[in-house]
């Protein structure tokens, strides 16, 4: 049972889809992870029951740190804590990171500073954060490194693998389920309906784990 302060983001089913891709393919076995908008610390504390050697979880939110080193320390699990932007705290190279970053389309590019909006909202297309990681993901992997990064189709999934190959990436889907949408989805299906993002009537999304390791 982990703890959730408010504003810190609640497990739910993504993580876990990513959490079974990361055991699945035994990606966190003997190797230093980098789990970034670590949030509750699930993930992290996930890849260091999976056999990972080393854990390192970063967030932007005073909160969710706190949260991560409470939640890991309750679970005996060996996470280190760093605070900042994405990669900026970290300064090194990974064998693994994990990634379930904020990915939910919001009504503008305006991206919230506080509370749960920050944990979910991602600009208007939903890939404010996402990018980013495509973009820079490859300077913190190792030559044999890997990348599970997890979102919803609404960003767009060739655009992800598309932005991943420019990074100097391969990139493919790993895992796919399809889910309902949940609260803050089912609010603004009036809004993704009349961007295009969805089908009129459309309440389900389909989430899916992306992996990728350099060409």
């Amino acid at each position: 049972m982990l703890l959730y302060p408010p504003g810190v983001h609640r497990t739910e089913g993504d993580t876990d889809l990513l959490v079974e891709a990361m055991q699945t393919g035994g990606f966190a076995v003997d190797r230093e992870v980098l789990d970034i908008g670590t949030g509750s610390g699930a993930l992290a504390i996930a890849a260091a029951r999976a056999g990972a050697v080393a854990v390192t979880a970063v967030d932007l939110s005073l909160r969710s740190i706190a949260a991560t080193w409470l939640n890991s320390r309750l679970q005996a699990a060996a996470v280190s804590v760093r605070r900042g932007d994405l990669f900026a705290p970290v300064g090194r190279r990974f064998d693994l990171v994990i990634a379930n970053p904020p990915y939910v389309p919001s009504a503008t590019d305006v991206l919230p500073r506080h509370r749960q909006a920050r944990c979910r909202d991602a600009g208007s297309d939903g890939r404010a954060v996402l990018d980013r990681i495509c973009a820079e993901v490859g300077n913190v992997l190792t030559p044999e490194g890997n990348l599970l990064l997890l979102h919803s189709e609404l960003c767009g999934t060739n655009r992800t693998l598309d932005a991943l190959a420019a990074a100097g990436l391969h990139a493919q889907v790993l895992l796919r389920t399809t889910v309902p949408f949940g609260p803050v989805m089912r609010a603004r299906a009036g809004m993704l309906e009349s961007r295009g993002l969805i089908r009129p009537g459309q309440r389900l999304e389909e989430l899916v784990v992306v992996e990728a390791h350099r060409a």
